[in-house]
């Protein structure tokens, strides 16, 4: 074969080939070919599965506050910040009693901490955005309020492929129309707020943790706790155990819903 007709074959191979190519295309509603095959085997070899995303509930508010009271479930909710062997600590304690819990992460603390959302999901628990920086949400304009939820819903989207199960504002215990507006234009249809308040961020000591929610909770309430503070971690134990007792399951606020 003449240097000219090998040109020529060749030619005429690729040819064949982009043709091909784009009749595959257009067989497929006109959408461009998917990933080669030789990405399949990296996606199955291990690569983490994409974390639950955010999901509207029929008949639950804009604003949610608390779960249905006909069954006997609870969610307990934490703050994701602060030292992250405190963290450790209450994800562990959680799981040693067989709970599962809710993390509303911040997202400063995740770009210093990480491998802290792979963890919390890794347990089981829900993981959620709590914004950027926590700052008084309610009190910004439009576009950093936007941000601040945006901005946490990209770290908890590039650390999990999902921009978490909820939203919660930052320093407030509800949110504005405004705040509820633009979290659900960054894609969480409800904000998540709670109807019992642990009261654990101003540190009164573990007993004193234990008694206040234990006190006031009840079938379908949403507690809010925190990460970060060693009377919570050593209130854990004690609560757990009243739940335990009281025939009371503290659940995801996924499943609290579902």
């Amino acid at each position: 074969m003449t240097p000219t007709d090998r040109r020529r074959v060749l030619r005429a191979g690729a040819g064949a080939a982009l043709a091909g190519a784009l009749a595959s295309g257009c067989a497929d509603g006109g959408r461009a070919p998917g990933p080669p095959a030789a990405s399949a085997p990296a996606a199955a070899a291990g690569r983490p599965p994409v974390a639950p995303a955010a999901r509207r509930y029929p008949g639950q508010p804009a604003q949610i506050t608390h779960g249905p009271t006909d069954r006997a479930r609870v969610a307990l909710t934490f703050h994701g910040g602060g030292d992250p062997a405190t963290a450790r600590a209450v994800l562990a304690e959680a799981e040693r009693a067989g709970a599962k819990i809710t993390v509303l992460a911040v997202g400063t603390w995740l770009d210093q901490h990480p491998e802290m959302a792979r963890r919390i999901l890794d347990g089981g628990h829900d993981l959620g955005n709590h914004t950027l920086n926590h700052v008084t949400i309610n009190e910004l304009p439009e576009d950093e309020a936007y941000a601040e939820i945006t901005g946490c819903a990209d770290r908890l989207h590039r650390l999990t492929g999902s921009i978490g199960t909820w939203f919660r504002p930052s320093r407030t215990d509800s949110a504005t129309p405004l705040v509820t507006r633009l979290a659900q234009r960054a894609g969480y249809p409800h904000v998540l707020s709670y109807d019992l308040d642990s009261l654990d961020s101003t540190s009164p000591g573990a007993t004193a943790v234990t008694r206040t929610v234990a006190g006031q909770i009840q079938r379908g309430s949403v507690v809010s706790l925190h990460f970060g503070y060693a009377d919570t971690v050593a209130a854990l134990p004690a609560l757990l155990d009243d739940l335990h007792r009281r025939g009371l399951r503290a659940v995801t606020t996924t499943e609290l819903l579902s």
